[in-house]
Formats: C-alpha cells, structure tokens, sequence
C-alpha cells in the first residue's frame, strides 16, 4: 500500500497529482468565468448606450444594438458550453478521486493491530472515511470553483470599473479586502466550533452503530428505552456544539449584511455624483450597479463558502485521525513469508504486558511438537485467549520470542504467519453476504464443488438445503439470520476449506447441540489429523485424546499433562474436572475453609 501523507495539505496533493489535467481544466474554467462576469454587463452597457443614442439621433436602434446584441447571445451560450466542459472535468477527476480517497483509507485502518480495534468505534471510523471523500472534494472544488475563479472575476470587475472611473475600482478594491478579511479572521474561529461539532457528530454514528449491531442484546433485555436515552446524552452533546457554530455563524452573517448595504449606498453616491457631473453615462449607470450587485453576491459567496470551508476542513482534521494514528504493529521491512512444513510452535522467555500493565506470562518458556494436539483449560481471563492471540501476533510480545518451525513470527509477514494458522472461533461473525462468499472466505481461490464439499464435512448441507436460495441465501448482517449453532458450522467449514498446517479450536462446539456435536467431531478429528492443533475448551470431556493439556491461572501455566496425568495429579485441573463431573464432595471439616473458593470458581466461566 502506498504511503498516505498526514497532513491535510500533502494529503490533498497527494490525490491531485493523479489528475492533473482534468483539474486544470477546471482552472481554465475559473479564469474564464471571471472574464465573463464582466463582459456580460459591458456588453449590456453598450446595447443600453447605442440604444440611447440611436434614440438621440433618430437611427434604427435594430441596426445600432445588432452587433451588440448578437454579441451578448453569444457569450451566454459560450459562457454555458464552457460550464458544461467544466462539468465534465469534474466528472473526470471527483469520483475516481472519492474511490482512491476511501480504499487507501480503509486500507490504512486494516494494517492497525487487533487491538487497535478493541478500542475503537468501528462506526466512527466508517463515518470519518465517509467524511474524507466528501470533505476532501469539497476543498478542492471549493479551491477552484469558489475561490479561483471568484478571484478572477473580483480582478477583471474592478479593471472594468476602473476604466469607466477609478473611483468605483478603489471603493470596490477597498471593501472587498475588509470584507474578505473580516470573514476570514471569523472563520478561523468557527472551524473551532467546526472541529468539535464534527468529533461530536462521529461520536454519535458510532453509538449508533454500536446499538444497532448489538440489537439481539437490547430486545433480549428490553432495553430500547435506555438505549435511546444514552443516546440522547450524545445527540445533546451534539447538538449543543452545533448551536455554537450556528449562532456564531448568525452573528457573522450580521455583520456581512451591514457591509453590504454599505457598499451598495457607496457604490450609488458615486454614480449619483458622477452622473450630475456628465462623466458617466446611463450605460456607465447600468454596468457599475450590475457589476456591483454581481461582485457582492461573488463576495458574499465566497464569505459564506469560507465558512463551510471550515467546516470542511474541521471534519478533514478528524477523519486525518486515524491514518494520522500510527500502525503500532507492522511487518518488517525485509519480513519474510512463512512456510510451516511441520508446525512446530515454540514460546521462548516469553512475557506479555497489556496496555493497564497486566502482565501474563512472565518469562514463560513452551514447546508444542509438530502435529501435537494440545488442549488449553482455565477460567474466563486466566490467559487462553491471550495465548492464542499471541501465537496469530494480535499482540506483540513484550519480551522474548514466539517461533514456527524455527522462525520468529515478528520476521515474518502477518498475512503469511496468519495464512498457515486456520481458527474457529467460539462466536464466529460473517458478512452480510451470500452463504457461499462466507464459506469460500477460507480459500478465496475454491471451485464451487470444493465449498460445497467443506460445508458437507461440516454438516453445513443440512440447513443450506432448506435455504430458498441454498448456498446464494444473505446471512444478515453479523449471520443475524442464522444461529448460533449454524454460525460455527460454517467457521468449521472455513478451516476445513483453509486446510492449513496449524489449527485453533476456541470452543468450536460450544453452540452445537449434543447431536451435532458427534456428527462433527469426526470431521474435527479427520481435520486435526496430521496438523498442529490448540484446543481451547470448556467441556473438559472434549480434551480425552489431546497429547497434553495446559492449565491456565491467573495469566499463567501452572499444570500440563494429559488427562489422566493430571487427574492423577489431583490438583487445579482434577479440581475442574470434579465440579464439571459433579463427582466432588466437600469435606464438612474443610467447608467453611473452601466456600469462598468453590462459589468463585462456579461463579466463573470457562472460554
């Protein structure tokens, strides 16, 4: 992926190189625009003086305004054929550009970590990407469109003005300046108010979609009320930031008016003085009053594009944030793509410290063997998942070294370390997409038959059939339209379909019924066969033919073994297997002294 500039000025240039030539198209344009908002009202001022004279001395107005006229006509159409160019340069260069603008957006936000993720609202991301490809064309037509070619035409008027008397050019010169920078030194201080509004109003898509996505949960606990009223905590945080842009910009606005009608009493004095002193015709009259009313509403425009320019660039600034965010785990520059031949999988001094200053595994050593099946057991938070995000490098280790068949796992690329691990995750999300696109995201490069056969391994077939539109029916958004159960049949026929040499089961058949669960147990045993696998478990029966079993407490490994070794061991895995089994009796004697411990640990959840 190509380097994205982090600076809103770089980043512009960065899109506009890529179109040079439709853009100064559009620069052309501008100048010709500028021409034109003032030949039109001298021509006009010519036809009203011949029409004037031709009066005067008794000739055919026809024949002293022809010219004039046929002139005039021509111009407007002109003037129109060159708008229509103008809009065909945009066409060449604004949508290409949007679609540039937002997938090296959303390909930066890809590169960030896992846990990147874990703390960001993927709602607020979306909506600033959004924000860039419109803002970012904003900006750019607005440079162009508004404030080149208003330019020009505020030059070529006061040359014009100036021919007919330099008085009018000085007055309009004048005030354009104070006009422009009063509005200017104003809009600085409402793309404050810009800015904040903008961070507000991402803040509530994200709420939005954090609801929305979290739907089952809300009706679940008939929470829509609350929801709504959490919301409204931000949609007031909203709306109270967009009050303070919208009554700054009103008192701006204000004082614009005031400077308007001072220009026009201006403008008028003049002409009323010239105009008795014989040095200013009626058609002088015409083109000083046309050419002032137009200019004022070109300043006026541009004063009024200042300020959502601003805005502009205040939501700029904030979608900047997250490629301006550095990626805080990459590949090196000279990483390598990994080749897993046997699978073996080694923690070397390992030590891992989250960002609150947990530390799991302190200076933890391991060895799994190349096509050892391990099994890993413990409490919610006592490290499993910590183990396995490690081994996917989801995290990067704070000290030491993880290595696959030999090599490091930070010399090597993400996309290649990940494409020989194959997980199934306990809650698996697919895309609202067609059940086959799900499927084949395993192996993208999978004939139709290989998918199908996958989803019959997996016992996929059996729902998929009764489908209307079988393997063509959309899932919903997150696989809403499916359950649990049928979710994590289709992770299990992606990992079939990955076929890679190391696989992860995070309670793979947690959501599977008992029936089900043997039916795709021989499946996951044939999967297994040959290849390196982790099984993360809650039922503790699921783990009867793993090679070894690593207990975990606390963020550490504290027995291994197989089962019957460590039932033998009658320590914390025997202590699980018991409450699991049912078959522990508490010793009235040692009661009161377990209580706390036992109530604890049944309190806690296996994952």
């Amino acid at each position: 992926m190509a380097k994205i500039p982090k600076t809103l000025p770089k980043f512009l240039w960065h899109y506009c190189k890529r179109y040079k030539a439709p853009l100064f198209g559009q620069l052309f344009v501008s100048f010709l625009y500028g021409l034109y908002i003032s030949i039109s009202p001298y021509i006009l001022k010519v036809i009203i003086d011949a029409v004037i004279e031709a009066e005067n001395q008794s000739k055919s107005i026809s024949e002293a305004v022809f010219y004039p006229a046929v002139m005039y006509v021509l111009i407007g159409l002109a003037s129109g054929l060159i708008f229509r160019f103008n809009d065909w340069m945009i066409i060449k260069t604004f949508p290409p550009m949007k679609k540039d603008i937002a997938k090296d957006m959303f390909e930066y936000v890809e590169e960030h970590s896992y846990s990147y993720f874990q703390h960001s609202f993927s709602g607020s991301m979306a909506n600033k990407i959004n924000d860039m490809t419109t803002t970012a064309i904003n900006i750019l037509n607005n440079g162009i469109d508004t404030f080149i070619s208003r330019f020009m035409s505020l030059i070529v008027g006061a040359v014009t003005m100036y021919l007919v008397d330099p008085a009018f050019a000085f007055l309009l010169v004048g005030w354009s300046i104070i006009f422009l920078f009063f509005s200017a030194v104003y809009t600085r201080k409402s793309q404050e108010y810009a800015e904040s509004y903008s961070e507000a109003r991402s803040s509530v898509v994200g709420k939005i979609v954090d609801s929305l996505s979290n739907i089952l949960t809300v009706k679940l606990f008939a929470r829509e009320k609350y929801e709504s009223q959490y919301l409204t905590k931000f949609l007031d945080n909203a709306v109270v930031k967009d009050k303070k842009l919208q009554w700054y910009l009103l008192f701006v606005k204000t004082i614009q008016t005031f400077a308007i009608a001072f220009l026009i009493a201006g403008m008028l004095w003049l002409l009323i003085r010239e105009r008795e002193k014989g040095l200013v015709t009626v058609g002088d009259f015409a083109l000083i009053l046309t050419l002032t009313m137009t200019l004022i509403e070109e300043n006026y425009f541009v004063a009024k594009e200042l300020v959502n320019y601003s805005e502009d660039l205040g939501r700029a600034k904030q979608a900047l944030s997250i490629i301006t965010t550095k990626h805080d785990l990459i590949d090196k520059q000279d990483a390598t793509v990994l080749k897993v031949p046997r699978g073996e999988i080694l923690f070397d001094k390992v030590t891992f410290k989250y960002r609150d200053g947990q530390t799991i595994f302190k200076d933890k050593s391991l060895r799994i063997a190349p096509g050892e099946k391990v099994g890993l057991v413990g409490f919610s938070g006592s490290g499993k998942s910590t183990f396995v995000n490690l081994i996917l490098r989801f995290f990067e280790v704070t000290s030491g070294r993880i290595l696959i068949d030999g090599v490091e796992i930070k010399n090597v690329t993400q996309e290649s370390l990940r494409n020989q691990i194959a997980l199934i995750p306990q809650d698996p999300v697919l895309f609202h997409r067609p059940l086959i696109e799900n499927l084949r995201y395993g192996r993208l490069a999978a004939t139709d038959e290989e998918v199908v056969q996958a989803a019959r391994q997996a016992h996929c077939d059996l729902f998929i059939e009764k489908m209307k539109e079988g393997y063509r029916s959309m899932v919903g958004e997150r696989g809403v339209k499916l359950s649990g159960g049928q979710r994590q049949r289709i992770a299990i026929a992606r990992a079939i379909l990955k076929n890679a040499p190391i696989l992860i089961l995070d309670e793979a058949t947690s959501a599977l019924d008992s029936v089900t669960e043997n039916e795709i147990q021989d499946s996951l045993h044939q999967l297994m066969e040959g290849r390196t696998t982790i099984v993360v478990a809650h039922r503790l029966s699921t783990l009867f033919n793993m090679d070894r079993i690593l207990v975990f407490h606390e963020g550490q490994i504290i027995e291994e073994g197989t089962h019957t070794e460590l039932i033998e061991l009658d320590g914390y895995y025997a202590h699980l297997w018991n409450m699991q089994a049912g078959g522990f009796l508490v010793d009235e004697s040692e009661e009161d002294e377990d209580e706390g411990e036992v109530e604890e640990e049944e309190d806690g959840e296996f994952s």
